[in-house]
């Protein structure tokens, strides 16, 4: 049996790595295809005639026009021959000039014949055949999207519920805590199999014909693969010991995907007696397929990262100076805000880093509170920076706003989170603000920096190669192919050239080989991807039930306060963070709730910013509190157990809360109210 379960493990390991690679292949094909093309044109002038098949010209190069003429002047007069006063007279002019143009193009086509008989060889045709090949890789990936996209997210979810690894609010720890929470799973996985059943059949009884047939069917397979794990746990409950029985734990210890197809299931099945609605609502994720696909290769950047050195040596610079906790917790979230730029989601950058920040955090003597509320708003203050894709998707949806202006303010809100969070940081401090004496820290911290360089040599590299090569500059669209290929230079540099790696690496839970770390990063991402893409697409189903219920928000006639508008419009901006992912959210709030703030006076930029910031209080508020569940899901329980026993008051028992919401609720509360008084 664990023989079979190393082997189904290798096997999902390869799959998702070749799914992964595939998408980095892509990207990098498309690249190399332009480049080969320009490079095709710069060594032969007319590489696009001989990089096809040998043109050919069949016609009179040198036609007799006026002969021509004459003769479709009769075949005119005769085909009109009794309809005199109808037909129309035969143009001549027009005709000739018509003419003239056939025998400039029958010449166009004669010289690219001679063209390519003249220059065409062998190394033309070698050239091309490889410039062609990339070509075809590219567009089978750009083809394959859904595809690819619809079987990384089956099988990384089947992983995670292999391993009992969903986003949950609690860990199972009782023998009724596991029957309640995988007899949920198993009923969820089961109704969204019936859903696309039922969405399939029906489409086919009524004679539709559906896009892609083949998603419906995989995703039926995938979630009958989920039921029947969630149901094989089931007959493995009997080791977990019997305990005093909590209804409340029984529910937190149901993953919130679960809960989110339950609630479709009732809705679509009970209450609207519509079986093809959740999968219909499910689906909606390849609206943003591309969009998906990256999350999953910055998850696997993020595990990458994990199984090196780079976090460790980072924070060891800032270690001379021995900063009180509370001032590198702000360097930490100014570090972390620059990477969450790049992925557009805190949430992203907390599984992709979440466990590097939290693991050099209490290396360096942070207490467990304190580093579990920086890991959740790891990413908080970094979605208003340049070149986030969250914003892009903004300026797109609304032509109200532009990317450069909702950047520009998104750097002074910034810098006010950040101020903010120093500011609260400063006032719940537990030891003395003091740092070491500049001539005792300054050299050794200098000295830190010397091993960053070879990392930052090797980023170098790998950027010109592609900037040189490849003509892709790292920026919001490219990092995503970019990053794994510099993170695995990093890995091989480490593992194979660092003669203090093992020394470095003793402390930290990382492979020691190149197939270790590799193995590591692809098993952790594989579990990650599954338990983030899983949520973000039952989380469309429940935009669904908003949608079909007629629920939205609408603001009261004669509602003439803005401060009133402007109140109602963040409590719902804050409730949407809580439920949905942000790029499903960013759609909803385009469509509901926008137009109303514009209707009410409030400023397209003031509107969005506040948007960007209400979102993120979203994720860090209870009940939900989905950064903090991601953080749960990257630190471990263990971890997370151990911060709720420290703290000697309230306020410390519970700072990993309470100071992200101080730290986000008024920083919403300035970007929300203080511009009106410039209005």
């Amino acid at each position: 049996m664990e023989v079979a379960s190393r082997w189904l493990k290798r096997c999902l390991s390869l799959t998702v790595l070749i799914l992964l690679l595939g998408t980095v292949a892509a990207g990098t094909s498309e690249n190399i295809n332009s480049q080969m093309l320009k490079l095709g044109l710069y060594i032969w002038d007319d590489y696009l005639i001989l990089r096809g098949e040998a043109p050919q010209a069949n016609c009179d190069v040198n036609p007799d026009i006026e002969q021509t003429l004459d003769s479709l002047e009769k075949e005119h007069k005769a085909e009109n021959e009794g309809f005199s006063l109808l037909a129309d007279e035969f143009d001549r002019e027009a005709t000739r000039s018509s003419l003239l143009k056939q025998a400039k193009v029958c010449k166009s086509k004669h010289l690219e014949a001679q063209t390519y008989q003249e220059q065409s060889s062998i190394w033309v045709k070698t050239f091309a055949l490889l410039e062609y090949s990339f070509a075809k890789i590219s567009l089978f990936a750009i083809n394959q999207q859904k595809m690819m996209l619809i079987i990384l997210l089956l099988l990384c979810s089947a992983y995670a519920s292999w391993r009992n690894e969903h986003i949950a609010f609690r860990g199972i720890r009782s023998r009724q805590e596991h029957y309640f929470s995988h007899s949920a799973q198993a009923l969820s996985a089961i109704a969204l199999f019936y859903s696309s059943y039922r969405f399939y059949r029906d489409a086919e009884q009524a004679g539709a014909k559906l896009t892609s047939p083949e998603l419906l069917v995989i995703l039926m397979l995938g979630s009958l693969l989920i039921a029947m794990i969630s149901l094989v746990h089931l007959a493995r409950g009997k080791s977990l010991p019997i305990k005093k029985l909590s209804p409340l734990r029984l529910i937190l210890t149901v993953p919130i995907q679960t809960w989110m197809l339950l609630a479709a299931a009732y809705h679509f099945l009970v209450t609207e007696s519509h079986a093809p609605g959740i999968s219909m609502y499910f689906t909606q994720i390849f609206q943003l397929t591309n969009l998906h696909l990256t999350i999953g290769l910055y998850i696997w950047v993020g595990m990458l990262l994990k199984e090196s050195l780079l976090g460790a040596k980072l924070f060891d610079v800032f270690k001379p100076w021995n900063l009180p906790p509370e001032i590198l917790a702000c360097v930490a979230i100014a570090l972390m805000a620059v990477p969450t730029a790049y992925t557009g989601a805190s949430g992203i950058i907390i599984i992709a880093m979440g466990a590097v920040v939290y693991q050099e955090l209490r290396r360096v003597g942070t207490r467990r509170q304190l580093a579990l509320a920086v890991t959740a708003m790891t990413g908080s203050s970094g979605v208003v920076l340049r070149p986030c894709l969250l914003v892009v998707g903004i300026a797109i949806l609304n032509k109200e706003v532009l990317s450069d202006d909702l950047f520009y303010w998104g750097t002074r809100v910034f810098m006010l989170t950040l101020a903010v969070f120093f500011v609260f940081a400063m006032l719940t401090r537990r030891g003395p603000l003091s740092i070491a004496p500049f001539n005792e820290a300054f050299r050794p911290s200098v000295e830190k920096l010397k091993p960053l360089v070879p990392y930052a040599a090797i980023f170098a590299i790998c950027a010109l190669v592609y900037a040189i090569l490849l003509d892709s500059y790292l920026d919001e669209f490219s990092a995503p192919i970019i990053l794994p290929v510099i993170m695995f230079a990093f890995i091989v540099y480490e593992r194979k050239f660092s003669k203090t790696f093992k020394e470095n690496s003793r402390h930290l839970e990382v492979g020691n080989t190149v197939v270790e770390a590799f193995n590591k990063a692809i098993g952790n991402s594989s579990v990650q991807i599954g338990a983030l893409l899983m949520l973000m697409a039952c989380s469309f189903t429940i935009g669904g039930i908003l949608e079909r219920s007629g629920s939205g928000l609408s603001i009261p006639e004669g509602f003439d306060s803005i401060y009133l508008t402007m109140m109602v419009l963040v409590l719902f901006l804050v409730f949407v963070g809580m439920v949905m992912d942000p790029f499903g959210a960013l759609i909803l709030v385009t469509g509901l709730v926008a137009p109303l703030a514009y209707e009410h006076g409030i400023d397209p930029i003031h509107f969005w910013m506040t948007c960007l910031v209400a979102f993120e209080l979203g994720y860090l508020s209870p009940p939900v509190s989905l950064n903090h569940l991601l953080t749960r899901q990257v630190v471990g329980s263990e971890e997370v157990d151990k911060a709720l026993a420290e703290g000697d008051s309230f306020y410390y028992r519970h700072e990993r809360i309470l100071l992200p919401l101080m730290v986000m609720a008024t920083t919403l509360m300035l970007v929300a109210f203080v511009p009106f008084a410039f209005y």
